[in-house]
């Protein structure tokens, strides 16, 4: 089945066609601006432009970047208060007039590896970590998704989640050199391997593409990997979602 699958991030909302079933993407990218404002209905104008991008009307998957519960936003993230309690789901299948599946991305991103990456066939805790404007988490047992598992919003110091003080935006906004960002990062990861104790971390997101930058960075004994997939995990995940509804719904 040909799904279309958005990726929500802060800054970009990306999108690309693709074969649920195998995980193949079958066109390039497509990338528009979050609207500055990040408010639900000027986002649900850019998915609708999305939509219009590919002439597509079929399913469509969408990787959202906060909280999802039953389609609906429970916390607002790193977008407008606005989206409290906003069905999401149906904001976007109403500015579409398509059906609609909403996840969290990291859960999108963290399914897809898992299908079709560098998780799959993985046992015991696996974790996901999605570095981008925030820090976002998937986690999965036995392959099973545990959704909404929001490692980044854990309190730090005097910052009210540790994801303002170590995603890739804080790299950027206080211009960090990969050293002292890479440290920054193995301490949020030192405490999600003291919390959670995963057998594995895969990390995704824009960041992990350069992994090889702050590696050596990384002190913790759980296994770090980069993600196969890369930029294209949360498009390809979304896109599964819309075919796989029970398992990350």
């Amino acid at each position: 089945m040909v799904v279309l699958g958005i990726d929500i991030g802060g800054s970009g909302m990306k999108g690309a066609l693709v074969n649920s079933i195998t995980g193949e993407m079958l066109t390039k990218r497509h990338r528009i601006p979050t609207p500055e404002g990040r408010k639900p209905k000027d986002m649900a104008k850019v998915v609708a432009q999305l939509v219009e991008h590919f002439e597509h009307k079929g399913p469509i998957g969408i990787g959202f970047p906060t909280k999802i519960k039953h389609g609906i936003c429970k916390s607002p993230g790193n977008l407008h208060k606005k989206w409290t309690g906003v069905n999401v789901k149906e904001l976007f299948s109403d500015a579409t007039g398509l059906p609609v599946v909403v996840v969290n991305d990291a859960d999108a991103a963290g399914y897809a590896t898992m299908n079709y990456g560098i998780g799959k066939d993985k046992k015991g805790l696996v974790v996901m970590i999605t570095i981008g404007t925030g820090l976002g988490s998937g986690a999965f047992f036995d392959g099973e998704l545990i959704p909404n598992f929001e490692l980044g919003q854990i309190p730090y110091k005097k910052f009210k989640k540790i994801e303002l003080w170590a995603a890739d935006s804080a790299k950027s906004r206080e211009e960090l050199s990969y050293k002292q960002w890479g440290k920054r990062f193995n301490k949020f990861l030192t405490l999600v391997e003291l919390i959670v104790a995963p057998d594995l971390i895969i990390l995704g997101g824009g960041a992990s593409k350069d992994f090889n930058q702050y590696k050596n960075c990384i002190k913790i004994e759980t296994p770090v990997v980069p993600a196969e997939l890369r930029n294209s995990a949360g498009i390809v995940g979304a896109a599964a979602a819309a075919l796989h509804q029970a398992p990350i719904d």
